[in-house]
């Protein structure tokens, strides 16, 4: 299994773990350089959010990751973690059907969860 498969079922299982809603992961190392996946999913408010921020971050850092960058703060309704092969986008509801990530990257594989 290639490293950035890996990391994105590292981070589903963070984020399951969490709670999170609506866990979605695009493959779009065909059509970008930014990254291999998109990891997407929704938080019911700040604490849950934050929650599953750190369960992506703490994971991930288990197995030698970590983050480029991390967008937002403890109180955002989005936060952006860059791990270079993959972002993980952790939305408010709100959010997240504001920013619609899934409609903007058509271009890109849906993957299962379940298949990572």
């Amino acid at each position: 299994m290639d490293i950035s498969r890996e990391m994105a079922k590292t981070a589903c299982q963070a984020l399951n773990g969490k709670k999170a809603e609506e866990v979605r992961v695009i493959d779009i190392s065909e059509i970008s350089p930014l990254a291999d996946y998109f990891v997407i999913a929704t938080g019911t408010n700040s604490n849950q959010i934050q929650a599953m921020v750190d369960a992506v971050e703490e994971e991930l850092g288990k197995q030698g990751h970590t983050a480029k960058q991390i967008e937002g703060t403890r109180n955002s309704s989005w936060i952006l973690m860059d791990y270079k092969d993959i972002i993980v986008h952790i939305f408010s509801k709100e959010d997240r059907l504001f920013y619609d990530l899934e409609r903007i990257w058509t271009d890109g594989k849906k993957v299962e969860t379940e298949d990572l």
